[in-house]
């Protein structure tokens, strides 16, 4: 049988023969691919790595069915085609499984190989334990491979690799298991692909996950890209013509020029950000003119070419990137415009060299070889620096360092300037406070203010790139617990913690002698045995905790004699006997649900059976793809798969997720709310309540109706059964003569 009949038969069935030719011809292409690297004695050692994860892993399955070593072949290949990377990273991609999934260990690597491999494979190793039971641990281990990145950052690149070949084969996965990963990537591995310059792996790592947290959306925009296909590569070439006529007058120039279709979820991004449909997005491609010049032309051929470009039309002046003067911290360089193409449309242009061009598509590894001590390596230098200098002051526990990384490291950054006019990058959404603060913390906690352009501002004040920043100081000020809440910077977040600690500290001491003199009085001893009783009885996290909430009087020990006393050693009063709940798993003699699989919640036919909420930051209703969310002290939680949230939920706890479905049952009615833009028109209140009351029969909770300038804006919250009704509602409303826009809303703002 030939591949080609095997790959329309879903099921997996190679024969041991066919899947021997289809593991060699993997290997041959990815050899292929290192050719131009491969000096002596290299094609050795890869035979030799590769042989050692074939025989590791000969008796290991992917869930698809096919052989193990296919993944790390395709990583591997991933690595050198795709990223660039070389022969010593080809090695590690290789055996990236072989420490945690079998008996190989790392010093049989090192003796094999080298000490270097060894540690890139160890850090590799606890990259794949990320996902962790525990929140804690999983922030942990995050924070161990960010430590092994500004060792090695081919660690990351690797790592990304991997997860690009995971999520390209997601399909074999349960629907749990993609939500999760694919939350996951989106969350943190995408901004991280962004962040290492990988932007072509960023992007096709944003689409994938699309792919199967969005599936509608992705397959409309899908389909609609490829229905306007044509009429696209029309506009393209006819948008192209005279600019190509006019950059080869200039003779002299070699350049190549193109037009680049964006990526689906950067067009669902924008429909969903602006509000408006696919047919409105106006960037649903980019024209890139790469050039081909020496190093020290480059600004000049790029500049050139950007004149004659606005020469032939007209730009919009605040759509100007220049990142020629001043490239993004992950090393990209170029120049952006937005120009007013023919049929009165806007066209993204972007004008960057061959040496730009390949930095962009291969981000780090690119780096390496333009390395020649470059500023641009310096601000690699510079990121890696400021992730050890945070790793090394953060709480070991804290849940929040993966948010704190995201909004910290893995935002798009802008660029501020001091008085002097030297330059610090800070992520967006960075204020003076965070400004003060990466100058030095001694700076940060006596900020009282600041002068943005010479303009006084407050220490909330949000900053924007080419700001020129002057702190204000005084040596009587103190952080308080809302400063945590101004700033965005991990480092910032981190001071600013400790700062309030030693003030607890000093306020717990007071907390300290009131609960000896107590103890004392009680006729027990002062000692860490009934200091920990008593933190316990008080539900606090720690010792400190307990002092402070006794030194500011919420707690003042009355309690105390309600405590036996063995010796000095108190005895916490014995507990009521407990009511037990069935709170997250139905009773097993519930006959819907089968034993194997108690997880499966069926709302509707034993809802009586579970308690659960339904979250209010997505208002689910039946229909809408859901999953459970088991919170401490809420039971469970029903989350829509496309909530804001959901990705943060899945990708930080995802133990904590269960499978979640609806039942048929139309006796309940859910609350949720649609929003409606159009004319104001006369009696266009009495077409919608018509509609929804009198025709469809259903019940309104509230309704705000806002007008101005010709225009209205509804709000209406309403009661409905399940996702089809509010459906059938949606497309009536849109039929309705006047009314442009009708949406959902999946927010509480609403």
């Amino acid at each position: 049988m030939d591949i080609e009949t095997v790959a329309a038969i879903p099921k997996y069935n190679l024969t041991e023969d066919q899947e021997k030719k289809l593991i060699l011809r993997e290997y041959r292409a990815m050899l292929r691919s290192l050719k131009p690297k491969l000096k002596q004695g290299d094609k050795e050692l890869i035979r030799t790595a590769f042989e050692m994860a074939a025989d590791a892993h000969k008796t290991m399955r992917r869930k698809s069915g096919e052989p193990y070593i296919l993944h790390p072949l395709a990583v591997a290949r991933i690595c050198s085609e795709e990223i660039g990377l070389g022969v010593r990273s080809t090695i590690c991609a290789l055996l990236h499984d072989t420490v945690e999934d079998t008996d190989i260990t790392l010093e049989d690597i090192e003796r094999e190989f080298s000490s270097e491999i060894a540690r890139i494979v160890d850090g590799l190793t606890k990259i794949s334990n990320v996902v962790d039971v525990n929140a804690s641990r999983q922030a942990e281990n995050f924070k161990k491979i960010l430590l092994t990145l500004t060792d090695d950052p081919r660690v990351i690149l690797i790592k990304l690799a991997d997860r690009l070949h995971n999520m390209r084969t997601l399909d074999s996965m349960k629907r749990e298991k993609q939500l999760k990963i694919a939350s996951e990537t989106v969350y943190v591995y995408a901004p991280l692909a962004h962040r290492m310059g990988l932007y072509t792996i960023k992007t096709e790592l944003e689409d994938l996950a699309m792919k199967y947290l969005e599936p509608e959306e992705y397959r409309e925009i899908a389909r609609k890209l490829a229905e306007t296909k044509r009429e696209r590569s029309r506009f393209i070439n006819e948008f192209i013509k005279p600019l190509k006529d006019k950059l080869e007058m200039a003779g002299g120039l070699k350049f190549e020029i193109y037009g680049r279709p964006k990526s689906i979820h950067s067009i669902w991004n924008k429909m969903r950000k602006k509000g408006v449909a696919f047919e409105e997005v106006y960037d649903l491609f980019a024209i890139r003119v790469i050039i081909d010049t020496v190093p020290e032309k480059e600004k000049e051929e790029c500049w050139k070419v950007y004149s004659m470009i606005t020469d032939e039309y007209n730009p919009s002046p605040e759509r100007l990137r220049d990142w020629l003067s001043n490239p993004k911290s992950n090393g990209y360089e170029a120049l952006h415009t937005t120009v007013m193409g023919p049929q009165g449309k806007w066209v993204e242009v972007q004008i960057r060299s061959k040496r730009m061009n390949e930095i962009a598509e291969k981000g780090l590894a690119a780096h390496w070889k333009y390395k020649e001590g470059t500023s641009d390596e310096s601000r690699f230098d510079k990121w890696f620096q400021q992730i050890r200098e945070v790793l090394n002051t953060q709480d070991t526990d804290s849940i929040d360092f993966l948010q704190d990384f995201k909004t910290s490291f893995l935002a798009e950054e802008i660029y501020i300037y001091t008085p002097k006019g030297d330059v610090k990058m800070l992520p967006v959404g960075s204020t003076a406070l965070d400004f003060a603060f990466s100058i030095h913390s001694a700076i940060g906690v006596q900020c009282i203010g600041a002068k943005v352009n010479h303009k006084l501002v407050p220490i909330s004040h949000k900053l924007r790139s080419g700001d020129q920043v002057e702190i204000i100081t005084s040596s009587k000020q103190k952080p308080n617990e809302d400063w945590l809440g101004i700033v965005v910077t991990a480092k910032a977040k981190s001071k600013i913690k400790d700062a309030l600690k030693e003030e607890k500290r000093k306020i717990a001491d007071e907390g300290k002698y009131i609960v000896q003199r107590k103890l004392e009085n009680f006729g027990a001893g002062f000692n860490q045995h009934n200091i920990d009783v008593l933190t316990t009885f008080y539900k606090l996290n720690s010792s400190l905790d307990f002092f402070y909430q006794v030194s500011v009087k919420n707690i003042d020990l009355k309690e105390l004699k309600e405590f036996q006393l063995l010796g000095d050693r108190l005895e916490p009063p014995k507990p009521p006997k407990p009511v037990i709940e069935a709170r997250t798993t139905p009773d097993s003699n519930v006959p819907h649900v089968p034993k194997k699989d108690t997880e499966l919640i069926i709302f509707g036919e034993s809802s009586d059976r579970i308690v659960y909420t339904l979250a209010n930051c997505c208002k689910p209703i039946p229909g809408d793809d859901v999953f459970g969310f088991v919170s401490v002290g809420k039971g469970l939680t029903i989350h829509r798969t496309n909530c804001p949230n959901a990705a943060k939920l899945m990708a930080n706890y995802g133990h904590r997720v269960v499978k979640t479905k609806w039942a048929k049952n139309k006796e309940i009615s859910f609350l949720t709310g649609i929003k409606l833009v159009g004319m104001d028109d006369v009696g266009v209140v009495n077409k919608i309540t018509n509609l929804i009351s009198g025709e469809l029969k259903l019940n309104i909770n509230a309704i705000t109706i806002e007008a101005k300038e010709g225009l209205f804006e509804g709000n209406i919250k309403i009661y409905v059964h399940d996702k089809e009704e509010l459906e059938e509602l949606v497309s009536r409303l849109k039929q309705l003569s006047g009314i442009h826009q009708v949406t959902r809303y999946d927010t509480e703002a609403a």
